[in-house]
């Protein structure tokens, strides 16, 4: 029962922002278990998203504003002003989350428009390789497409390839966008810019952003072993060529450009000016917005000297790219950050951190939060582990950070990939085809997890300040 009950708390996020007694305990009363009930029923919600068709923000959302009302509601007579500051506190971190995930999906946004990853389905098609070749070549790119776009983002643009040269081919399709979700999830371990989670680390600063690049050979292994275990059962035989030609637009290259320019510059703020990311991604906007204006001005010269192409010219609006991001998502992050920050004030995360880092010890614990990504999202569990800021060594951190970001890949409904995957190729990839493939995904898991072991072995005798 002890561990049936750590494992449902360690599943619920918790801020750092506990009420450390300067008001009533909760976490026996009435509101600490309405509150997790609460949170229980939104994730609910959220897992069946694909099934009710109800925006997974919605319920987390509410769920966050029932529990702090509730909280405020208890403290109101003793302690309102730390309830107050709690939740500044994680709106805070809300904030700096959303503002680099906003700049991040303006500029994938931005470069979907400008045909870049259309030219690369294109391209990729024409190349007339067979099955096997492009079961490999999809991989290699979703694994080092990952690391600067995210995962998801990624397998959209590599299933479209794989549907367009498939020829519907169950055999091949199949297995290949396992390939994808494993390659797109294990790319985006090494990157801070791969992962929800890996970003989390790294603006938290448990890890620095070279540092990250020693998970690359970790993560390596983690796509390689099942990518070769499919390898023998994929058919023979060449795909049909598509020649399809499609040109990027005027400042495509330029906005590739400017991308590397504003991860740069959102390293540079955190890593020498000891500064926010978020404030590096948006100076990086800025970037962007200026190009932009550029770009409309010109396009909007062209509109008016071609009136009989007029449809066929849409001049630039970055306005318009930032209107296209993945607000659900982003709405997601804010429902789940403040509703797990009220059931850490509350005071649950004492209880868990001591039972999963104390008893069962950072390795094991660290295991297990890989495990529980490929059930619950990666986000809210690496959320728990940050706000719970266990004494552990940079090793452990790293892996943490490895197996959150990978454990996902275990099923289809464990990472944004595969569920993507699953309403893009529906009829070819399913729940059962890749779990077909799981216990081979599982090994690789675990080879990744004794190399992170091996090579990185003495990261596991340093520890953090």
């Amino acid at each position: 029962m002890k561990i049936l009950l750590s494992l449902i708390l360690g599943l619920l996020p918790f801020a750092a922002m506990a009420s450390d007694g300067l008001g009533p305990d909760l976490s026996r009363s009435a509101v600490g278990i309405i509150a997790i009930l609460i949170f229980v029923a939104a994730y609910v919600l959220v897992m069946l998203e694909d099934v009710i068709h109800l925006q997974k923000s919605k319920p987390v959302v509410l769920a966050a504003g029932l529990i702090w009302a509730m909280i405020a509601f208890a403290y109101r007579d003793s302690n309102p002003e730390a309830v107050e500051h709690a939740l500044r506190h994680n709106m805070l971190e809300f904030a700096e989350l959303f503002l680099f995930l906003l700049v991040a999906m303006t500029y994938i946004n931005a470069l979907q428009e400008r045909n870049v990853f259309d030219r690369l389905r294109a391209t990729l098609s024409g190349l007339g390789l067979s099955y096997r070749q492009m079961f490999w070549l999809t991989g290699f790119i979703s694994f080092f497409l990952s690391g600067i776009a995210d995962n998801l983002t990624t397998a959209l643009v590599m299933v479209t390839i794989v549907l367009a040269v498939g020829g519907g081919n169950r055999k091949f399709i199949a297995p290949t966008c396992v390939n994808i979700v494993v390659a797109a999830n294990a790319g985006g371990a090494f990157s801070p810019f791969g992962d929800i989670t890996t970003l989390m680390v790294w603006q938290a600063g448990q890890v620095e952003f070279v540092e990250f690049f020693v998970l690359f050979i970790p993560s390596v292994v983690n796509a390689l072993v099942p990518a070769l275990i499919m390898h023998p059962f994929l058919p023979k035989g060449i795909l049909d060529r598509n020649d399809e030609k499609v040109q990027m637009k005027k400042g495509a290259r330029r906005i590739i450009f400017l991308f590397i320019c504003t991860i740069a510059t959102a390293v540079g703020f955190h890593s020498v000016l000891s500064l926010p990311p978020a404030a590096g991604m948006m100076t990086g906007l800025a970037y962007l917005k200026l190009f932009g204006y550029y770009l409309h001005q010109r396009e909007l010269h062209q509109l008016k000297n071609a009136e009989d192409h007029i449809g066929d010219i849409v001049p630039f609006d970055v306005f318009r790219k930032i209107a296209q991001a993945e607000w659900d998502t982003l709405l997601f992050f804010y429902g789940i950050i403040l509703a797990v920050g009220g059931l850490g004030f509350i005071g649950y995360l004492e209880m868990t951190s001591a039972y999963f880092y104390g008893e069962l010890g950072p390795t094991t614990a660290n295991i297990l939060v890989g495990l529980m990504s490929a059930v619950v999202d990666n986000i809210p569990v690496m959320f728990a582990v940050l706000s719970m800021e266990p004494l552990m060594s940079h090793g452990q951190w790293l892996l943490v950070t490895l197996t959150a970001g990978v454990g996902g890949s275990l099923l289809a409904i464990g990472s944004a990939a595969g569920v993507a995957l699953l309403g893009q190729a529906r009829g070819y990839y399913s729940f059962f085809s890749h779990l077909r493939w799981t216990p081979a995904i599982a090994l690789g898991l675990a080879a990744s997890i004794w190399c992170h072991f091996w090579l990185n072995a003495e990261s596991f005798q340093v520890f953090n300040p």
